[in-house]
């Protein structure tokens, strides 16, 4: 994740024309819940309402066509013809939202259906126990349950279509065209791709659910990173003023002879707590510094001790580096900022300027760049603003930082409770711009983060 993601726009989407087709297919792959209509997850209306359209049409359709060839062709009786007609088609309807009852009530109408076309009068000839408008019915009813159901649902119903086939071939009638194959190769076919096309939605659902979980994960952990480096920097400051007073409460009867008892009792007092919590401190500074190894920070002489942290006052050589690399940059450092900002301050102000131009350098090499710190009696005003990519530059486009820099820079305005604010310019620049006052903060901002 790069420093700047959230901050960069986001590459074009497809022609609109191309996207139409693009997001049909993803409706029919998106399964459907329970008591849920097919396609009920689709962003317009009109898919919405499709499954409906396409079901009626083919009830419109076959509900005359079956009577019509029941009556004339296998001359079975007007009553029995009309009910059949009725009893194959009109249950397609509650495909769209409860597929496999529908299921259950086409077959038992259609298995009725071909115990009575064994005595209608021209039978022989005809395809039997399967007529062409149960073949039609029962793929549509294919298609709704594949779209819905599970594997095994699935299986089990091409399992029961063909055995129900195989009882009604003992019954065969003379002379009959058996369908009973031909329905049982086209269900399963139906079947086959409708369920793949369901699993295929049914996978990429999951993995999107498990790519947007890593995600939070990933922004957490680096939350938490960067907090801990700032945690391990803030302490080095206070362990360097725990340090100060020490020294200073141990040495205060040597530097001031003839104090009276009393007052050397409190000092030694002083001493001896500031001597335990620097021992607490250091505890925790050795906890806060084990992952060094994986990019923590150690000491310059490797003793493991606090090394001492930046601040204000040497922006002017982290600036000069940074020329010294290739990349213009203008400071403008305002004369006594680092002797008004509290240490918590001075660090952060140093940091911000340090990822700001990390960030310069990793994506606009060669941009102009210009570097104010500013302070008044208030706040602290740190501003970093580039322009565009020099035209000659090469910005590697797999090009990336730890994911830190936005997010640390936050995490130490937060700190400090200031206000910061990032994004880009008009001419393809970037700027940042943050205000960290100078007195403490009413409240802590990290226990509202946490």
């Amino acid at each position: 994740m790069s420093d700047r993601d959230e901050a960069r726009p986001r590459t074009p989407a497809p022609a609109k024309g191309s996207r139409a087709p693009m997001r049909f297919t993803v409706v029919l792959r998106t399964p459907a819940r329970a008591a849920e209509p097919l396609f009920a997850q689709a962003p317009k209306a009109w898919q919405r309402m499709l499954p409906y359209v396409v079901v009626g049409v083919f009830v419109v359709a076959l509900l005359p066509a079956t009577v019509t060839v029941l009556t004339n062709d296998y001359k079975s009786g007007g009553g029995w013809a009309g009910a059949l007609g009725v009893a194959q088609t009109v249950p397609l309807l509650l495909a769209v939202t409860r597929p496999l009852p529908a299921w259950a009530l086409v077959l038992v109408a259609d298995t009725v259906g071909a115990v009575v076309l064994t005595h209608a009068d021209e039978v022989a000839g005809h395809a039997w126990p399967w007529t062409p408008m149960c073949i039609v019915g029962y793929l549509v009813l294919m298609v709704c349950l594949g779209l819905r159901e599970s594997i095994r649902t699935l299986i089990g119903v091409w399992l029961v279509t063909g055995a129900v086939g195989v009882v009604l071939g003992f019954f065969e009638p003379d002379g009959v065209t058996t369908t009973v194959a031909l329905l049982s190769v086209l269900s399963g076919s139906f079947l086959a791709v409708t369920g793949a096309l369901r699993g295929i939605g049914d996978a990429q659902q999951r993995i999107a659910e498990q790519e947007s979980i890593s995600e939070a994960e990933r922004a957490r952990r680096t939350l938490l990173e960067e907090r801990a480096r700032i945690a391990r920097e803030l302490h080095d400051v206070v362990a360097h003023h725990m340090s100060v007073i020490t020294v200073q409460a141990d040495s205060a009867p040597y530097r001031l002879p003839g104090m009276p008892e009393p007052v050397q009792e409190e000092f030694a007092a002083i001493a001896a707590s500031a001597r335990e919590s620097l021992g607490e401190m250091r505890r925790l500074l050795t906890v806060l510094r084990s992952d060094r190894a994986n990019g923590g920070d150690a000491a310059p002489d490797g003793t493991g001790a606090p090394a001492p942290q930046p601040g204000i006052g040497r922006i002017q050589q982290l600036v000069e580096a940074t020329v010294r690399a290739g990349q213009p940059v203008e400071l403008s450092l305002a004369a006594g900022a680092e002797r008004a900002a509290p240490p918590a301050v001075d660090l952060s102000a140093y940091r911000i300027v340090q990822e700001a131009l990390a960030n310069v350098v990793r994506h606009a090499p060669g941009a102009a760049t210009r570097v104010s710190v500013t302070h008044d009696a208030e706040e602290v005003l740190v501003l970093v603003v580039n322009g565009p990519a020099a035209r000659d530059a090469v910005v590697e486009p797999g090009s990336s930082g730890t994911g830190h820099g936005l997010v640390g820079m936050r995490e130490r305005v937060r700190l400090t409770g200031g206000t910061l604010d990032t994004g880009p310019l008009p001419d393809g620049g970037f700027r940042v711009a943050a205000r960290l006052p100078l007195n403490e903060p009413t409240n802590d901002p990290t226990e509202d983060a946490s």
